[in-house]
């Protein structure tokens, strides 16, 4: 068994709860030390947590110049996770610090969860389930999934894993993205359109983009506007790409039908007027959560470790 000296600082959270993650990791990197405050550390207390640390497996914390700059043993930070938009890439780079990512490891884990949304906000099990739980018996059973109108915007990993498990609902489905997807869509039999023909044909909009100039808050007002009254809105995958004054505004006036959010701008949100509208559905950043999911990316961020230190 290989055993490595290095020091390792494993500031992301699941990854420190996880015990069969624990247990590969300390078998491997004896001086591993773990996040054990429950909380994402950020700013001078994550460069106090990762400080002397040879290097690091992080989740969604920022790693940024001023981080940097108080980390010198840092040699490689390897990515639980797939989204790369909190880690300034650059500054790595002038540092000689190596990123270990591999993407698309928890595509399947946040394509369920997307498609667990869909059935749940055209079935209204969300809203029916809430009012019986509160002993309010009303029979509204929504309507079905299959063969309505899908847009998916974004169709990397997930976005076109999401098409996959939609193959079976006999689905129109509208792909959108900035790449070029005519291979892809020729052979799953769907259309790669604009996104002005997703919002005006969708009942269901599904948001699969990763976090940039481009798609920060690129779900506003008059993206909504465009939308069908009867639509539904899909966000796993960052945040910040919807505006939530202007999703709240649409939900409140029912310009959409309703919608469901994984990720928000701040973590936990705080807004309670917000999560409890009663066309909102909501779950606290699951989607890349599964167990299967957790233990792959951790086994992957452990993988980029020992690749590094054995070269």
């Amino acid at each position: 068994m290989i055993i490595l000296s290095h020091k390792v600082a494993v500031s992301s959270i699941s990854f420190s709860k996880s015990p069969a993650l624990r247990k590969k990791i300390l078998s491997i990197f004896p001086n591993c030390f773990f996040n054990k405050y429950e909380r994402r550390l950020s700013g001078q207390h994550l460069a106090e947590f990762l400080n002397n640390a040879d290097a690091a497996i992080i989740g969604n914390e920022t790693i940024d110049d001023f981080l940097l700059e108080r980390t010198p043993n840092l040699k490689i930070i390897s990515k639980y996770g797939v989204g790369l938009d909190s880690i300034d890439q650059e500054s790595l780079k002038r540092r000689n610090i190596f990123l270990g990512w591999t993407g698309g490891i928890n595509r399947r884990s946040v394509a369920e969860l997307t498609l667990c949304f869909m059935l749940g906000l055209c079935r209204n099990i969300f809203s029916s389930g809430f009012k019986l739980k509160q002993s309010k018996w009303e029979k509204d059973g929504g309507n079905q999934l299959s063969g309505k109108t899908v847009g998916i915007i974004g169709c990397g990993e997930i976005g076109a894993d999401v098409v996959r498990l939609l193959s079976p609902f006999n689905c129109n489905l509208l792909v959108r993205d900035i790449v070029d997807k005519s291979v892809f869509c020729r052979k799953q039999e769907v259309l790669e359109v604009s996104t002005e023909e997703v919002l005006e044909n969708s009942d269901i909009v599904s948001l699969h983009v990763p976090l940039t100039k481009l798609t920060r808050q690129m779900v506003n007002e008059n993206f909504l506007q465009k939308m069908k009254s009867t639509a539904f809105l899909v966000n796993t995958c960052r945040g910040e790409v919807v505006n939530q004054g202007a999703l709240k505004s649409a939900l409140l006036k029912k310009n959409i039908a309703g919608a469901a959010l994984d990720v928000f701008i701040d973590e936990p949100p705080t807004d309670a007027a917000f999560l409890s509208l009663p066309n909102l559905m909501v779950t606290p950043h699951i989607g890349g959560n599964a167990r299967e999911a957790v233990e792959a990316m951790g086994h992957s961020a452990i993988d980029h470790l020992v690749s590094f230190f054995k070269n």
